[in-house]
């Protein structure tokens, strides 16, 4: 499914005009489709008919409120009780404006949801909070005490939030069209307050919650929580990202009719996807009756020490899970001992240690050359350590290796000590870091990661042209001209050696060649499909990576199932 920026979405809009789809008429699709989905609840999941069903619309100044005009110019005609509060003021601009118009006011309940300038004023001059205003009783005379205006003033607006209070509470169906994808910064009191109002309502965002950043998936504190959001054209890059997407809630995306020449105007910018099943038609590879295992691919896994022998037999069982021809494990002796009990599938090259159980450089050098000239894909880093001798093998491996080569958790640690060793590098490579590990890349702290995971990723890729896969909840691929985001994966995958299990997963759908990026995607999905799998058998609290690795195989069921399906 393509996904795009706030950016590249203003121009297919554009373009659109240019190729005779008028915004007007972009709006007009947008507030019918909006429309359908609220008769659509209203009708089929609340069981209501439209006599019977209140919605309110939060109205913002801009494009967003001329949506909720143009949906609320239909509902009206089929029975719906309908009430609009203006955020921030009347609409400013020309569509919204036009579509406001075209509505039969005294059939419309409208409500000013902001606050007049005479009020704001009032306030501050009074330094008094509004809401303890009490309003004079119907025995008090006129004479009894001096007429105050401020007090009518602040009365009145005290009116005026019980209005809207009222609206809200009473409501089958509060849509939010306060602010569209053009928003960043942070909501201001009084409409996180209107937000804040509870309600049992259900709740729509039209195009993205108020309060997110639709580019990077950041929030304001406030946000409109959203039980589904309708969103117009495409998702928009910072809906795949939390914790803006806990917020969307289900996310529909409307077919507005934009015309699919515009998309051509995007031909040569970076190209973003959410990685489908249907995106997956290559893999895994058929496997014809007279195949033999060298077609499958050659792994090779240099990874693990004594204290760490885990991670690398999580590594190689998930490359042979994933349909790796061959694997090999490149180790000491101590971490071979353990994974060829869990592993016996695979063969192994014993690599000399130092007194703490890490790998020796100089003498593994010759058996890894060796194994290297053999691999289809090799995988390195998965509890190896960080060593002088480690790092070393690190850059002797990314600048000698003639396959792709995927660096995962120490492997990563070792190109901090080291970034050098992603500027003489002899093939393809791929990245794997956590937030973290990301964050030690670039000497800066977690959270400035957090906020700009798509810029994080695309321009590191670009700046090494490298492969970054840069994992968490929305994990993002990126080299120096895609980007794909997975949606699959929960957070019982949170467990160390999860991230192992991928580095495996994404070395076999490499080795088999499906090519560096489509290959990394495939990993990505299924690693995330197998703990969707695992969470539904165990739950999310008591799986284990082991787990993952023991739903590969329904994982690939599923997709194999949706393959057939879509071929009948």
């Amino acid at each position: 499914m393509k996904i795009v920026t706030p950016k590249q979405m203003c121009r297919l809009e554009e373009q659109s005009e240019k190729l005779g789809v008028s915004k007007r008429q972009l709006m007009k699709n947008a507030g019918r489709k909006l429309a359908e989905l609220i008769d659509s609840y209203c009708r089929n999941e609340a069981k209501l008919i439209p006599e019977e069903c209140s919605v309110v619309f939060l109205a913002g100044t801009g494009n967003n409120g001329g949506d909720c005009y143009a949906a609320a110019d239909i509902l009206l005609y089929k029975g719906y009780k309908l009430t609009i509060i203006h955020i921030g003021g009347l609409p400013k601009t020309p569509l919204a404006q036009e579509m406001l118009s075209i509505l039969p006011r005294e059939r419309i309940t409208f409500i000013e949801g902001f606050r007049s300038g005479n009020v704001e004023a009032a306030i501050e001059a009074a330094e008094l909070d509004y809401m303890t205003i009490q309003p004079r009783s119907a025995e008090t005379s006129d004479d009894s005490r001096e007429h105050n205006p401020l007090d009518d003033l602040l009365i009145a607006e005290k009116k005026r939030m019980g209005l809207i209070k009222g609206a809200v509470v009473g409501a089958q169906v509060i849509v939010d069209g306060v602010f569209g994808t053009g928003f960043h910064g942070e909501l201001d009191k009084d409409t996180m307050g209107i937000f804040g109002i509870g309600s049992g309502a259900y709740r729509i965002a039209v195009d993205i919650p108020s309060g997110g950043d639709s580019a990077s998936g950041s929030i304001s504190a406030g946000i409109f929580k959203a039980d589904e959001t309708m969103t117009f054209g495409f998702i928009k890059t910072g809906m795949s990202q939390f914790p803006l997407k806990k917020y969307c809630g289900r996310i529909t995306v409307a077919d507005i009719g934009i015309p699919q020449e515009a998309l051509k105007i995007l031909g040569g910018e970076r190209q973003y996807h959410r990685i489908e099943r249907n995106f997956l038609a290559f893999y895994p590879p058929k496997r014809e009756r007279d195949a033999h295992k060298g077609e499958f691919g050659k792994v090779l896994v240099i990874a693990g020490s004594s204290s760490m022998r885990g991670a690398a037999a999580f590594a190689i069982l998930g490359a042979l899970r994933s349909g790796a021809g061959l694997v090999r494990l490149a180790s000491v002796e101590k971490c071979i001992d353990t994974a060829s009990v869990l592993a016996p599938e695979a063969t192994f090259i014993e690599l000399d240690s130092d007194d703490y159980g890490y790998m020796l450089y100089d003498s593994s050098r010759e058996p890894l050359a060796e194994a290297m000239d053999k691999a289809d894909a090799i995988v390195i880093g998965c509890g190896m350590g960080v060593t002088p001798d480690t790092v070393e093998l690190t850059k002797y491996v990314t600048s000698t290796a003639k396959c792709p080569v995927i660096i995962d958790a120490d492997g990563i640690n070792c190109i901090v000590q080291d970034i050098d060793i992603l500027t003489k590098k002899n093939s393809d490579i791929i990245i794997t870091p956590h937030m973290g590990e990301m964050a030690r890349l670039l000497r800066c702290d977690v959270p400035m990661i957090a906020d700009k995971r798509f810029i994080v990723a695309e321009r590191y890729a670009a700046q090494y042209g490298i492969t970054v896969v840069l994992k968490g909840a929305g994990t993002i691929v990126a080299d120096s001209n895609r980007v794909a985001v997975n949606h699959t994966g929960n957070a019982g995958m949170s467990v160390g050696g999860s991230g192992d299990i991928l580095a495996g997963i994404i070395g076999a759908a490499v080795a088999q060649d499906c090519g560096v990026f489509d290959g990394v995607c495939a990993g990505v999905y299924m690693h995330g499909l197998a703990g969707d799998a695992a969470a539904a058998r165990l739950g999310m609290e008591a799986m284990l990576p082991r787990d993952i690795i023991s739903s590969l195989p329904e994982a690939f069921s599923l997709l194999k199932e949706k393959k057939n399906n879509m071929t009948v």
